[in-house]
């Protein structure tokens, strides 16, 4: 699970988002971040690794069967990559040394399923992993919420703010939950009226290739840790605020583009300002390299992103990748805490 991923100070991150925010403004196009991330950036795949002791029973085979007809590299609409792995004829050094630290763990009998995510410049993290048995018990590429998710990004939501509840805890029980959810549900309110688009969006280097009306809109949504369908991205999530998450605290998650999340932050970390600044970053306008500048990871959802926004017919297709415009360069992980006091 990830551990590099932590909290940090206000100063530091007052300073972090000073830079890419100074740098959006010299070298901008006047489209917001959230907008150019869900016409122009193709999501990082997520690669799932099954590692067998021999060629792959019949279970096996089918699990990687069913993961590659959704994989985007077999056609399918999943941002992941399906890698088999047997053990007995293992040759990449990186899966070789993920194994053996999978066995010194003592946790991990074939067939093994690790999911791994690039989080930052560069780096892999790997994020899941399970037996074979468990990994089968609820889709790892795709997901009702991811689906409501997915949806919300497409109809114009500008940030989603997922809310992770941990393990029996609801509003009515838990003061931290109900505080978190009445700050978000009252920010999303508030921040339309706040904050303003760039001016010059349509014009030329500032065009809209789709349809999906540009706002100020934003929502909240809400996942239940025992939900035994998000099982997958629960523990992802979790992963990244562990101790925050098992000690009861909800976990917040500011969602954009396609599917890309820029941070988990517990809930005790949150603030109406620090909501107010997350949310003008990703509303102001956008550097053509944001993407390999910008923090956050992507989520692995199984969607038609091109279709929902450029069309089937092929009247607004998507816009030609430029060189240098950073899509699918490694993003750096801004580390966010509290807020200034």
């Amino acid at each position: 699970m990830p551990s590099s991923t932590r909290l940090i100070g206000s100063t530091r991150l007052a300073a972090a988002l000073a830079v890419i925010l100074s740098t959006a403004l010299t070298v901008a196009c006047n489209i917001p971040v959230f907008r150019y991330a869900l016409e122009r950036w193709t999501p990082d795949s997520s690669e799932i690794v099954l590692f067998t002791d021999g060629p792959p029973d019949a279970a096996a085979a089918a699990f990687l069967d069913s993961l590659q007809k959704l994989s985007v590299t077999q056609q399918g609409l999943a941002n992941t990559t399906v890698i088999p792995a047997d053990i007995t004829k293992l040759t990449d050094p990186n899966l070789q040394g993920l194994w053996q630290q999978l066995r010194s763990g003592a946790q991990a009998q074939t067939p093994w399923v690790v999911v791994r995510s690039r989080h930052g410049r560069g780096k892999i993290v790997n994020h899941w992993s399970s037996s074979l048995q468990d990994a089968t018990k609820g889709s790892l590429a795709d997901s009702p919420l991811r689906q409501e998710l997915a949806k919300r990004l497409q109809n114009g939501d500008a940030v989603v703010w997922l809310v992770l509840a941990p393990p029996k805890q609801t509003a009515t029980n838990n003061p931290a939950l109900t505080n978190c959810l009445q700050l978000l549900k009252k920010q999303c309110q508030q921040l339309p009226t706040q904050l303003e688009l760039p001016d010059g969006v349509g014009l030329p280097g500032s065009e809209l290739y789709s349809e999906v009306p540009l706002l100020l809109q934003f929502s909240v949504l809400q996942l239940a840790a025992e939900n035994p369908a998000e099982q997958y991205l629960v523990k992802q999530l979790a992963g990244f605020q562990q101790q925050a998450f098992d000690s009861g605290e909800p976990l917040v998650i500011p969602v954009f583009g396609r599917g890309r999340a820029l941070e988990v932050i517990p809930a005790s970390k949150l603030s109406a300002e620090l909501v107010h600044d997350l949310t003008q970053f990703l509303c102001g306008a956008c550097s053509c390299q944001v993407k390999e500048q910008n923090p956050g990871f992507d989520l692995l959802i199984s969607a038609d992103w091109n279709t929902a926004l450029f069309g089937a017919d092929g009247e607004l297709p998507p816009p030609p990748t430029a060189a240098g415009n950073g899509q699918n360069k490694p993003p750096v992980l801004l580390p966010i805490p509290a807020g200034r006091r």
